[in-house]
């Protein structure tokens, strides 16, 4: 069971929260929608790559929040460097997960164009993360329907527990992407991601 919440509490949105089973479960959901559009092999970077998009959107999200709340703070709520003093990275508007999911079935621009542009821009705000995430959800062989439905099932998983997350993102620390930011200086940041 998830830490920080008690059973049968539910999230934001008013769903029962998602427990580490039933992200697991969300998990193979996902493997199974893409199922027969590529090996499993590839089908991981897609999924941590998205996984790793829903993190630091939930956690941008919940600084944003605390700032938009604050009477002093509610002026840097699109500040960059409030959140990266935090260690969290900043996300910009159009690769905010909730953009992303209202617009999960586009057609013109593809809901892969606009993952790659969301992961373009989280890495031009964010230094360290240059050159490191995933940026090829618009090809042909990923079945674009199929990556919104993905991204749609990811949409129920909060990182919203005591350790922020962080126990579900453990996988990254043997991502060699996550590896090299870690060598580019990104020692802080990165400890949110393990």
């Amino acid at each position: 069971m998830a830490r920080g919440r008690k059973p049968g509490t539910k999230n934001d949105a008013g769903k029962p929260a998602k427990t580490a089973q039933s992200i697991e479960t969300t998990l193979w959901a996902a493997a199974d929608k893409l199922r027969g559009n590529m090996d499993a092999a590839e089908y991981k970077h897609v999924a941590l790559g998205l996984i790793f998009l829903k993190y630091i959107s939930d956690r941008f999200e919940a600084r944003r929040q605390l700032a938009a709340n604050d009477p002093e703070e509610c002026v840097l709520v699109e500040d960059r460097d409030l959140y990266l003093a935090d260690g969290i990275f900043y996300v910009p508007e159009k690769a905010r997960w909730s953009y992303l999911k209202e617009n999960a079935t586009s057609a013109d621009p593809t809901i892969g164009a606009l993952i790659d542009r969301a992961m373009i821009d989280i890495e031009a705000e964010n230094p360290s993360l240059r050159g490191v995430l995933t940026k090829n959800y618009a090809r042909q062989e990923l079945d674009q329907t199929k990556l919104g439905d993905v991204l749609k099932l990811f949409s129920d998983i909060k990182f919203e527990d005591a350790h922020k997350g962080q126990h579900y993102i453990g996988t990254f620390i043997s991502d060699p992407r996550v590896k090299r930011a870690r060598q580019k200086g990104h020692r802080r940041r990165m400890a949110c991601v393990m």
